[in-house]
Order: C-alpha cells, then structure tokens, then sequence
C-alpha cells in the first residue's frame, strides 16, 4: 500500500503532541492530589477554636422581664443626675440607644432618658473585660432600643457638645439590650428634633410635617422639646389646682354627659343615650354655678370640654382640656376678675422659677421671645380696645365681637404700648354673650363679662353670670333656649344662690401662647379635631 507524504505523520511531530499531553496530565493528576490530599486533612485535623469572649456575661439581650425578682436591689441613677460629683463610680443607667456610631475597636453612643443625653464609650479593654464582640453587639442596636447599662462615670477632657450631660460621659462595662425597637423608623428622632429657625447655612433642612409627627405620635413625644411641653402642661395645671387651693377653691368634678347644649349654641356632640340623646359638655359652666348656689362659694375643675365645631385653625380643637373656675363675691364682679388675674401671674412666675429648664429646652427647638407680664395686670374697656383698633386704620362696631385678626392686631398694640403679652378685656357687649351673662347696670348694651388674652389671643373668656331665676330665665327664652331642658338649672336658683362669677381657661392655649409656639397640636398629647380622631 503507498501512502502519500501529505498523510503521513512524521516522528518528530508524534513525539511533540505525546509529551505536551504527559505535561498536562500530570499537572492535573497533582493538582487533583493537592485537592484530595487537602480534603483529607480537613476532615482529620479539629476546627480552629473560635476566639475568645471575655466579656461574655456582661453583654446581650436581656431576659424578657416578668417581675420575676431578679435584680431587684440593682439601683438607677437618672441620666440627669449624671454629673462630676460621681466622677469615677460606676452606675446603672435605663434609656433608649438614641444614636451609635461603631468603628474598630470603638463604639460611641448617646443614650436619651426624657429629654436628657449622656454619651457612652464601649471600647475594647482587656482590663475592663470589654471584647470586640461586645463593640460589635453594641453597634447593632436599633436607635430607640432602651438599654440596662453599667458604666463607670468619668469626667471629659472637654465639653460633650452635642449631649445635655456635658461634664461626664460614661464608659462601658456592661450593656443589655431590654426591648428592641425595629430596624426602620417612621421618623427619626433627631429629624424631628431639629430647630425649626436655624441660622447656620449648613445646617440640615430636614423637617418632619405635622401630619407625619401625629400619625406616629408616640415616636414624636419623645423628642427633647416635646418632653418639655408636656412637663410645662403639667406644671400648669399643677400650678392651677395649688394656687386656688390655697386660696380657698374646692376642686369639684362635673358631668360631661348632659341633657342641653351647655353654651346654648349648635356646637355639641350628639350621643345616642339609651333610648334618646344626650350631649357631649361644652363647660361645666352651668354645674359649678349650680355648686355656688350649694354653698361650695369658691370652685375649679379640670377636664374635657367638647366643642363641634368645624374649625381646622391653628388654635381650636374639638376636645380639649379645660381650667374651670367660679367664685362668689360680696359686691362687685371685679373681685372674681382680681382673683383669676392674680392667680395667672402666679401661674406665669411659678413657670419662670419652676420649669426653667423645660422653657430653655423648648426654645432650642422653637426660638421664641420670653413671656412677659405685668402685675397687677394690665386691664382694659371694650371702648379703649376699640379706639385703639380705630387709631391703627381698623373699624369695630359697638356691638361686635372682636375678630381673631382684630384680636391679634390689639395684642401687638398692648405690647407696643405697655410691653406686656397679658392682658385683660372688660365690659364686652351684651348682645355678643351667652344667655346667663349679667347685663351692666349703667348700659344695658354692655355686659359684665371679659376676656384674658395671651399674645394677642384669647385664652379666658369669663362674666358674672346671672343668679336671679326669673331673670335668668328670660334671658334663656332671648336666646331661644327651651327652658324645660335646663329646668334644673334654672330651679337651683330658686333656692337662693350669692352673686357670683368666673371663668373657662383652654389649658393647651395657655401652654401654646406662653411658649409661644404656632399651633394648639404641639400642646395637646394625641389632638381631636375636624380631621383627626387618631391615634
């Protein structure tokens, strides 16, 4: 058989194809043996122990608390009463983690108890038992989380700025994590914190609407300025119960269910009451004059009013909390009038001396002028405010009522002129009062009634009130009121009652124009109004 020199191999060829192929094979049979050999190790030789925790113990997620007992003579210091006098002992603190920055071996956090920060260090430290795992665990904490922590007191080399405890910080030796909050927040605390008036040009523009802060209300409470208005609220009312106590007022307690409309208008809540109706109390008004007439002579309450109306303003709610009072006089209703003036410039200095703190807290957030006062205050006649009104360009009849514009723009003249933001309004016309309000006896166009206004809006609206039955009963038919509804009321009178008079205050007003903040939501823990009845 001939066979062609195109087909045929040669032997130098064959033998260059067979040793590139013995070449890779025997790189893949040792690189197959590495592989079985490696294997093989790993399943004879024991796993790599893992690195030791020496602050095991001292770190994690507490047991769930069931007032089981346990710890129960472990003592708390406040996080306000952190300061230098504790220098170097070692405390338990209970607060939310408000903000963690974890790097390395570091961890900085701030830790908020109320309206009070203190910053915590957890560093790495053989002599403190303090181990990566537990900077790491630290730094994986939610923001708002409240956390047990054990940490010694040590005084800073310089001012921690960004806290309210300036002096000291504390540094970790143990932390426990005792209620969790979830990883994503509807707000965040320090968004919702920052200064609604902010000079500095680089400062964050980030701000949480209204709406957003009362969806999630519980989240917005807890922001510094919010911790304080509250604290404020309270001191009023505190302040409102101890200075008419001492004066000699009984605190009495009033129905909020009741069978007419209280202020004789259209402005109540209807309630289905078992087979008719009933209303929601516009005042206690007509209960504490009935507690007059039985010999209580002078009395307060404190507690919801309803009021329906459709008002979506920066200053009305439909429940609100009101400081009710009434009082009996000798002579003249100018007594009672003395009376509740005094008792709001005591309420007025007991804020300044008692809540400094809380009134500068809320200033850092909402930059407002102070409160100011005069004493005795400043009390004026409907006529003067209306010659005041005319000589600014605006015209107000004899018999109207002031409107809220006209109210504001009379406020800023009273503080123009007399540099007080108190003030009062007396002798208000007849025709623009409630049924049992008292006419003047000079000018029967004229009422013995008056108003309290703070910064230009009112927060008291008060008269003597008519004791005399007939009298009064007249009045109620004026006003088209059916006399069968109130007959109680009218009949308590026929037992004999002293003259006497009095007053509404709105608490969240008060609280609102004394800070000086923009609207009545900000003072009222979870506000009704028009378009919200949640949370």
């Amino acid at each position: 058989m001939v066979v062609s020199e195109e087909t045929q191999p040669t032997v130098e060829g064959d033998a260059a194809i067979s040793k590139k192929a013995a070449k890779k094979a025997a790189k893949a049979a040792e690189k197959q043996q590495k592989k079985t050999e490696h294997k093989a190790a790993s399943g004879q030789q024991p796993t790599e122990a893992p690195e030791s925790d020496c602050s095991e113990g001292r770190y994690g997620i507490r047991k769930l608390i069931q007032s089981s007992g346990e710890y129960c003579d472990r003592v708390y210091t406040d996080v306000v009463d952190l300061g230098v006098t504790l220098d170097g002992q070692d405390v338990w603190v209970r607060a939310r983690l408000h903000t963690s920055r974890a790097k390395g071996k570091q961890c900085f956090a701030v830790l908020r108890q109320n309206s009070s920060t203190v910053q915590l260090l957890v560093s790495v430290s053989e002599e403190r038992n303090v181990s990566k795992q537990m900077v790491k665990f630290v730094g994986s904490i939610t923001k708002e989380s409240i956390v047990d922590v054990k940490g010694r007191v040590v005084k800073t080399s310089s001012p921690v700025e960004s806290c309210s405890v300036r002096e000291v910080e504390l540094v970790a030796e143990e932390v426990w994590q005792v209620s969790a909050a979830r990883a994503q927040l509807p707000l965040q605390i320090e968004d919702a914190s920052r200064p609604e008036k902010n000079d500095d040009p680089e400062a964050l523009k980030i701000r949480v609407n209204q709406d957003t802060r009362l969806d999630n209300r519980i989240l917005d409470l807890r922001t510094p300025a919010n911790q304080a208005i509250f604290r404020v609220e309270a001191g009023v009312c505190r302040l409102f119960r101890d200075i008419l106590t001492r004066k000699g007022f009984v605190e009495i307690h009033t129905p909020k269910i009741i069978s007419a409309a209280s202020e004789g208008g259209a402005n109540v809540f209807t309630v289905s009451y078992f087979k008719s109706s009933a209303y929601l109390a516009q005042s206690p008004q007509l209960y504490k004059q009935m507690a007059i007439a039985a010999d209580f002579d002078k009395v307060f309450t404190v507690g919801a009013v309803f009021r329906a109306e459709d008002s979506n303003t920066h200053r009305h709610l439909t429940e609100f909390v009101g400081l009710d009072l009434e009082m009996a006089f000798k002579n003249h209703y100018h007594e009672v009038v003395d009376t509740i003036a005094d008792t709001f410039t005591e309420i007025f200095r007991g804020l300044q001396e008692q809540y400094a703190r809380e009134i500068a807290v809320v200033g850092q957030q909402f930059r407002v002028e102070p409160f100011k006062f005069l004493e005795p205050p400043l009390r004026l006649e409907f006529p003067q405010a209306i010659q005041m009104l005319k000589e600014a360009g605006v015209t107000v009849g004899e018999e109207d009522d002031l409107s809220t514009p006209d109210e504001k723009l009379l406020g800023r003249l009273v503080k123009a002129k007399y540099d007080t933001d108190f003030y009062i309004l007396d002798k208000y016309p007849l025709a623009v009062r409630p049924f049992y309000t008292m006419p003047d006896p000079n000018n029967p166009r004229v009422s013995n009634s008056y108003d309290m206004f703070m910064r230009g809006e009112e927060i008291l609206s008060g008269a003597q009130r008519i004791h005399d039955p007939d009298f009064l009963a007249q009045r109620a038919l004026h006003h088209g009121i059916d006399i069968s509804k109130i007959a109680a009321y009218i009949e308590s009178f026929r037992l004999g009652c002293p003259p006497h008079a009095g007053g509404g205050i709105g608490l969240e007003r008060v609280v609102m124009l004394y800070l000086g903040l923009d609207n009545i939501r900000k003072t009222s823990l979870f506000p009704r109004d028009p378009k919200r009845v949640t949370p």
